[in-house]
């Protein structure tokens, strides 16, 4: 079986996620066309895989994930947006209502992934924060190319900050998520809130976002080979997702080119040590801190790419997702009472 170069500095339990994904001997990503790459394995399939009760399993005695997390209840709605409408998959971390709302959306390049993949990451937030979550089923290139999703992003964010009450939330405390391309969707849509004079969340949650496009940052050097992404799986996102070169420093598409990001809100940022995305993430949580910004960041050492909604199988996941509930939860707070950060 063939490991990746850092796959020995891994915590112990992401080796674990790591190695039954591989075990799956998926094709690369990038030697696929979009239709086949939506179908191939997800550390949500590695984890369903290790907590199958198969021989090999129980023999491996490997410790059983616990995950997704149970929530109180899920529903779905419709969100009009200017192109038609998208679904959202709704979790209540109860019954009680005018509680805080966050935006929530998935990874996947702009190109693959669903609600379902990243479904442990907005469970896990649900509770954690004590927050209605709302999973926004944004379009995808390349049916839909940037800026279909973009748009899809802020208008689905302005639509829950004018209707939270429809939702039971608070519309005085809605923030706004998301991870890798998601995390990308959620800062531009702040950006986009700023340009527009449009409602601005009270927060932004970005989990290893997409910020640049130059894929010249020394993380990508150092994690050529790493799963589940690698250096040469975003050029193939790329290609997929814009319509025009000319679109690589739209400030849409890479935040970090944005001249001013003064005046959006208080940023919650994590990146992971083995992960491409990890430079950019962190010279955008500097670039937002040196606008003025509020920022809480964390790098979390010994873990992959999108090991954020591993939570009840990699201890690192479970520690990312209350550092991310905890920054959250204060500017919820402060919210409630009126005060800002």
């Amino acid at each position: 079986m063939k490991y990746f170069e850092n796959y020995e500095n891994l915590d112990s339990d992401m080796q674990g996620v790591v190695e039954q994904l591989i075990k799956f001997n998926a094709p690369p990503l990038e030697t696929l066309d979009f239709a086949n790459a939506r179908a191939t394995p997800t550390f949500k399939n590695a984890v369903e895989e290790m907590g199958s009760n198969s021989t090999t399993t129980r023999a491996a005695n490997v410790v059983m994930p616990a995950m997704p997390e149970p929530v109180e209840k899920v529903l779905h709605i419709r969100i009009p947006t200017r192109d038609g409408e998208v679904l959202a998959r709704v979790y209540y971390p109860g019954d009680d209502r005018n509680l805080p709302v966050i935006v929530y959306f998935h990874g996947g390049g702009w190109v693959i992934a669903n609600l379902d993949v990243y479904e442990s990451s907005c469970r896990a937030l649900c509770n954690a924060a004590e927050a209605i979550v709302v999973s926004v089923n944004y379009r995808q290139a390349p049916e839909a190319k940037f800026p279909a999703a973009v748009n899809d992003a802020y208008d689905a964010t302005q639509w829950v900050l004018q209707n939270a009450s429809e939702i039971g939330g608070d519309a005085s405390r809605v923030a706004i998520a998301g991870e890798s391309a998601g995390g990308n969707m959620a800062t531009v849509t702040c950006i986009q809130a700023k340009d527009k004079g449009g409602l601005m969340p009270v927060a932004q949650l970005l989990v290893y976002p997409v910020t640049d496009t130059s894929m010249s940052q020394p993380s990508y050097a150092e994690n050529q080979d790493t799963i589940p992404l690698h250096t040469s799986m975003m050029p193939w996102f790329m290609k997929y997702y814009l319509e025009d070169e000319s679109d690589k420093t739209n400030k849409y598409v890479a935040p970090l080119h944005a001249d001013d990001l003064s005046g959006l809100p208080p940023a919650i940022v994590i990146t992971a040590e083995f992960d491409p995305l990890r430079d950019e993430g962190e010279q955008y949580a500097k670039k937002l801190a040196d606008s003025g910004v509020s920022v809480k960041f964390q790098r979390f050492e010994g873990v992959v790419h999108e090991f954020f909604g591993l939570a009840g199988a990699v201890s690192k996941a479970a520690d990312a997702v209350e550092f991310a509930a905890d920054g959250l939860k204060e500017v919820f707070e402060l919210k409630r009472k009126g005060r800002t950060v």
